[in-house]
């Protein structure tokens, strides 16, 4: 049967993924609540079309951080892609590469900074970190992610600790029998590396916003917070300077009970009022998923769990059809809304239902 929709790619991953694999993908915090609302925010928004525009010609193209993309979607950072397929994270930076649009490499990619250069020279690339209690870890990683040429630092905040994944912690966290995560090769000789492949409590919880400091001395690069989901904290990011905004909760693998990203996106929108970039992570599916969150005012959204499911296909071919498919989508929902560009996408082609 031909994959047509993100949906089949899914079906796909969760019949040929070994079970502790695919546990870990597709696992949310506690009761998955926030999990199952990142999906059902987006089907209470509904369209408003125009019609008799003239979609004759049609322009999927923006810029990020002053890099043109072929269309706004980008990759998610997430960990361990060699579960999914052998190659694993140079397969997915090949697949952005491929599709001219922006990759987000894990801190905890199951292939280092350097590989992932050397597999796609030419492909935009963030790289997402996590702070941990011993700074010249993250530190080091930061150097050698700037020197790799990655063009922009991503920096998750909503981990203070790691939410309680319930499968995971039922499968003793047996996939990391088949994967570690590469970029903290040798940092944490002689401890007990079993929470996603470091120590428990390697992840400093006394980070406060202060630290952005810190990490302004440590690089040039253009620095993007990742977790945003309130105004009050969109603030204190735009009054530390930074160049953007991810509106995520994790994928719902953190704080169950937290807002829909799409729903937190327009209160974020409403206050940096356009003086630095918004993206969104968190239920795209769909072409139309990612109209409706541009329409909401974000600049781009980036998958997660879309391009494991890729990956489990055929690695970088199967990323690259997850990503034509929501191209092509996402070109159709446009014309169908009466947008001939990006530039023209906005609040009012959207509303929310009333069921």
């Amino acid at each position: 049967m031909a994959l047509v929709c993100l949906s089949d790619f899914e079906a796909y991953a969760k019949q040929h993924l070994p079970k502790d694999a695919w546990d870990f993908v597709a696992a949310g915090a506690d009761e998955c609540s926030t999990l199952e609302e990142n999906l059902k925010a987006f089907k209470r928004i509904r369209f408003r079309p125009r019609v008799l525009r003239d979609m004759s010609a049609m322009d999927t193209r923006t810029t990020i951080l002053g890099t043109e993309i072929s269309f706004p979607v980008g990759i998610a950072p997430t960990g361990f892609h060699r579960l999914a397929w052998p190659d694993g994270e140079l397969s997915t930076a090949r697949a952005a590469e491929a599709m001219k649009t922006c990759y987000i490499a894990s801190s905890y990619a199951s292939c280092s900074v350097d590989e992932i250069a050397a597999a796609a020279p030419a492909a935009l690339r963030w790289f997402q970190l996590y702070i941990h209690r011993d700074r010249t870890v993250s530190e080091q990683l930061v150097r050698r992610a700037e020197a790799a040429g990655f063009r922009a630092l991503v920096l998750t905040a909503d981990v203070p600790y790691t939410g309680k994944r319930r499968d995971d912690i039922r499968n003793n966290f047996r996939f990391l029998s088949a994967v570690k995560p590469k970029n903290f090769e040798g940092a944490f000789e002689g401890k007990d590396c079993s929470e996603y492949g470091v120590p428990a409590g390697s992840i400093d919880p006394s980070v406060t916003w202060n630290d952005i400091s810190w990490l302004r001395r440590v690089t040039r690069l253009p620095l993007i917070i990742k977790g945003i989901l309130t105004k009050e904290d969109a603030e204190l990011a735009m009054s530390r300077g930074v160049q953007g905004i991810i509106v995520s909760n994790h994928g719902g693998r953190q704080l169950d009970g937290a807002p829909a990203s799409i729903d937190a996106l327009v209160e974020i929108v409403a206050t940096v009022e356009n003086k630095i970039d918004v993206y969104l992570d968190g239920g795209i599916r769909t072409g139309s998923d990612v109209l409706k969150a541009l329409a909401l005012g974000a600049k781009c959204v980036f998958i997660g769990r879309p391009a494991i499911w890729g990956l489990a296909y055929k690695g970088e071919e199967g990323l690259r059809k997850v990503l034509e498919i929501l191209k092509e989508e996402f070109r159709l929902s446009m014309a169908l809304a009466g947008c001939r560009n990006v530039s023209e996408i906005g609040r009012h082609i959207v509303q929310y239902s009333k069921l």
